[in-house]
């Protein structure tokens, strides 16, 4: 399946530019209290770590955001403040960060929602307009009755109109649902009427499980349709859970590729080496690697090598022994209780082998040289065609 990803505006949130044919980027929010620095600083230290590309962080009164310089400082991808009813504190943030996320459904009087626009277009910083089924203006529910997709696509249009009516185009739009179906539905009909960038996303979406389940599927079929150009994983879990699925999810579409993509069988009566525990230690312990690498852990040598083919490294163990193989070629044979380590040395050597190659050095480790890919890499689709549509949309009105 060939991916054409929609052509929409480009924004730019500090050093990441945002829809167009920019990357899809990940982002991520701190679940710590940002009135305190030390620990929101930490966390998103290990967002960094993880790969996280935007990282956002809640607002809610002025303590939090006499907060942001520091944490600013401490950063070195691009810092957004959530904001929600207070537009004082908006302009606050606006003095310091890189983007700046209001609702407009419940920012109040529309004359705040100038003076937030008048701060932000001063630093040249985008906003990001956040519609929610929480939010929604009382005349759109008294017209549908619920949040329907409808509804929300109508207020985030209505408030996109307003925004441009003030001269401002400096924007990036979500419509978050925690219904899969909602969200879809809420994504696709704006998409349909707007080429503003989207920030994609299933809100509450829950566990880490539950969570990433939901999010794969709703957003999976989103950017199948060539629709997102940011994302978040929205996850009652640790913050870099979320931005680890989001690798997932644009890795699984070949989308985008970074770090290790670990193939593993699902196991059966022939396995003679503990894939499970194997496959989830080299996760572990290969994290911090961002070059793309395949790494295949097989259960046994019947099908090892020929299901490992297209891996660009890989083990299987039998008979006592395991192999090592690399671009489905048979290395050599390794004793058990040292395949682990065997498989985790050469796959550094080999990530340090690409990075060079990719700089136009090269380096002596490892003996395989194929073409380098270093860090996030976008895949060659096409950026400026469109997808094709064929469901009739309604349109909606421009204002209410």
């Amino acid at each position: 399946m060939h991916i054409t990803r929609k052509k929409t505006r480009q924004i730019q949130a500090g050093s990441v530019k945002i829809g167009g044919d920019a990357p899809i980027s990940v982002q991520s929010m701190c679940s710590t209290d940002t009135r305190d620095v030390k620990a929101t600083v930490e966390q998103i230290r290990q967002l960094e770590n993880a790969g996280c590309e935007l990282i956002r962080v809640a607002v809610p009164d002025d303590e939090a955001a006499a907060a942001l310089p520091k944490i600013k400082a401490a950063m070195t991808v691009p810092l957004i403040a959530d904001i929600h009813f207070d537009h004082r504190l908006a302009l606050k943030a606006a003095e310091v960060v890189d983007c700046v996320r209001i609702n407009p459904g419940n920012i109040g009087a529309w004359w705040k929602v100038q003076e937030v626009i008048k701060a932000v277009n001063e630093r040249g910083i985008p906003l990001r307009v956040g519609v929610n089924g929480g939010s929604l203006e009382r005349p759109l529910l008294d017209k549908y009755g619920w949040p329907s997709p409808e509804a929300l696509s109508e207020s985030a249009l209505n408030a996109v109109h307003a925004l441009e009516d003030e001269g401002f185009t400096n924007m990036k739009v979500s419509l978050k649902a925690s219904d899969v179906h909602h969200a879809i539905d809420a994504y696709y009909l704006f998409s349909t009427q707007s080429n503003y960038p989207l920030h994609i996303g299933i809100t509450e979406a829950g566990t880490a499980m539950t969570g990433a389940v939901k999010s794969a599927i709703g957003l999976g079929w989103l950017l199948s349709q060539g629709i997102g150009d940011t994302l978040r994983v929205s996850l009652a879990a640790d913050p870099v859970e979320e931005v680890k699925v989001g690798f997932e999810i644009l890795k699984s579409l070949e989308l985008r590729h970074r770090g290790i993509n670990v193939i593993a069988c699902p196991t059966c009566g022939r396995v003679e080496i503990d894939v499970v525990r194997m496959a989830n230690e080299l996760e572990k312990k290969l994290g911090h690697i961002k070059t793309p690498l395949n790494v295949s852990v097989l259960g046994c040598v019947v099908n090892g090598i020929g299901e490992g083919k297209e891996a660009d490294i890989g083990i299987a163990g039998g008979e006592g022994k395991g192999i090592l193989f690399k671009k489905g070629k048979l290395m050599r044979k390794v004793p058990m209780d040292e395949l682990m380590d065997t498989l985790i040395h050469e796959v550094e050597l080999l990530a340090k082998e690409k990075e060079a190659e990719a700089a136009g050095v090269t380096h002596n480790g490892s003996a395989l040289g194929e073409e380098a890919e270093a860090g996030w890499e976008l895949m060659g689709h096409t950026p400026d065609e469109q997808s094709t549509i064929v469901r009739d949309i309604p349109v909606l009105p421009s204002k209410p």
